[in-house]
């Protein structure tokens, strides 16, 4: 099949198709799974400092041309009324029919230049559009490093860092050589760093704010080397694959929502351009939640927390169908905790000889496709919500994982998790034979953690104020 629309023809459904995908879970590659140990490495983002190796897991696409702002204005849910150079913003697509297509962030280089950084989704989007849509850009596109790259090299246009932490500021300081340029959250500007100049975006992924500095890939070991050593005395710890795409569980972000594009003839010609060997025609659906129609997976920005992000002060595509659903009730972003007792539950079957299994969960992240869908029940077994990312919180000693909720579930409600898939699972090659169980959730705040809720710039995991 050369195409996603003709590799649907010959599925029996959309659902089916993956929720039986062989891909496996999704890998955060090249980086090392970890450095010291993975609960060390998530205490060190609350403690002291990290620094977080960005440069593989994400697509970059580059997109330059007088209508680099036209067309990514009409592809976002975001006003683009004021985005200077310098500046970044999350940028949200979504659907003719205003479900989401994905996210990622969005940079400003330089005067009609710009840079997506997200997962396959949005960039394969922006992609389309740009080849498709009559604009005068041109792009390139510097597609994710390979998940096993089998000990052939890689290389990238560019490295990408955070350092991130309580005592990230000391150790941006003693890069500089002194006090860093005021930059306003979501701002650029330039720093030095062993001797070399390079782009530093005011930012925040585990809690206090930091920078993400990115510059030539040619350039990435000789300003990690620096910034490891520089940040040697206030404790700084580099974090490793396994504890990467935890810090998301404390601070809020739904990174993996499915991307809404296998139904509606609005949606056809992607569909005829997407590859079949694209994410969307490979990628895996898992969790308890089974429903036969796709749709049922489909998400809107309200119910992602983007909902401050929508602005009707530019016409892009999405917004008819999200002016009519506005001022309507919407399922909400929450944090699921889950029972202590009843994780331990799971674990403690794998030492019964003979008792059959549960699903395993994976520590300290705990996702086994690259979407996930776990039904949250109340007492009647009504469907109320959905956990969509799940991992282990050392910091917090608990499971934690982030999903959306019926908009008439108050925080502090306690719900059912179930875990596992049905009938004794899928034929994904990450799942193995296992009974369904249940496990107590309460529905509790985005962010999770007191520390990020208290000290995290507003806005981008919190949704309270629109970028």
């Amino acid at each position: 099949m050369s195409n996603l629309e003709s590799l649907l023809k010959t599925v029996k459904s959309p659902v089916d198709m993956l929720r039986n995908s062989k891909i496996g879970a999704y890998v955060y590659p090249v980086v090392a799974p970890e450095f010291s140990n993975w609960r060390d490495e998530q205490r060190a983002w609350r403690d002291s400092a990290v620094l977080f190796d960005q440069s593989h897991h994400m697509v970059d696409i580059y997109i330059e041309g007088p209508d680099a702002l036209k067309m990514l204005s009409h592809l976002a849910i975001n006003s683009f009324a004021k985005f200077p150079v310098n500046r970044a913003k999350q940028f949200v697509p979504c659907t003719p029919y205003g479900h989401v297509i994905g996210d990622g962030i969005l940079f400003h280089l330089e005067q009609n230049k710009l840079v997506f950084v997200g997962r396959a989704p949005s960039a394969s989007w922006i992609q389309f559009h740009a080849e498709t849509g009559g604009y005068d850009v041109k792009i390139v596109k510097d597609d994710r490093s390979p998940s096993r790259p089998m000990g052939k090299p890689v290389h990238r246009i560019s490295y990408r860092y955070q350092i991130q932490g309580p005592n990230a500021k000391h150790v941006i300081e003693k890069l500089n050589g002194g006090p860093i340029p005021e930059i306003k959250f979501f701002a650029m500007d330039e720093i030095s760093i062993g001797g070399k100049k390079v782009r530093a975006l005011r930012h925040g992924m585990a809690g206090a704010p930091g920078l993400e500095v990115f510059g030539p890939y040619e350039d990435g070991d000789a300003v990690k080397e620096a910034i490891l050593a520089a940040g040697a005395e206030f404790g700084i710890v580099p974090v490793g694959a396994r504890a990467y795409a935890t810090n998301t569980l404390e601070s809020g972000w739904i990174p993996s929502p499915l991307p809404a594009i296998y139904t509606g003839d609005k949606l056809k010609a992607y569909r005829e351009w997407l590859p079949a060997t694209s994410y969307e025609g490979t990628g895996g659906l898992a969790g308890s939640f089974n429903s036969p129609n796709i749709e049922d997976y489909y998400t809107t920005p309200y119910e992602l927390g983007y909902g401050p992000f929508v602005k009707f002060d530019h016409d892009f595509i999405g917004r008819e169908a999200l002016e009519k659903i506005a001022d309507k009730p919407h399922r909400k972003k929450v944090t699921y905790a889950w029972n202590g007792e009843d994780v331990a539950k799971i674990f403690r079957a794998m030492f019964i000889p003979g008792e059959e299994k549960f699903k395993y969960i994976d520590l300290p992240l705990s996702n086994y496709a690259s979407a996930s869908y776990d039904k949250l029940v109340d007492s009647t077994g009504a469907i109320k919500g959905f956990s969509m990312f799940a991992g282990y919180s050392y910091n917090e000693s608990s499971m934690l994982s982030l999903g959306i909720v019926d908009a008439d579930v108050e925080i502090g409600s306690e719900l059912k998790l179930v875990w596992g898939e049905e009938n004794g699972g899928t034929a994904k090659s990450t799942v193995e034979r296992h009974k369904q169980t249940e496990i107590r959730a309460i529905v509790s705040p985005v962010p999770y953690s007191k520390v990020v809720r208290e000290t995290y710039a507003e806005g981008w995991r919190s949704a309270a104020v629109a970028r």
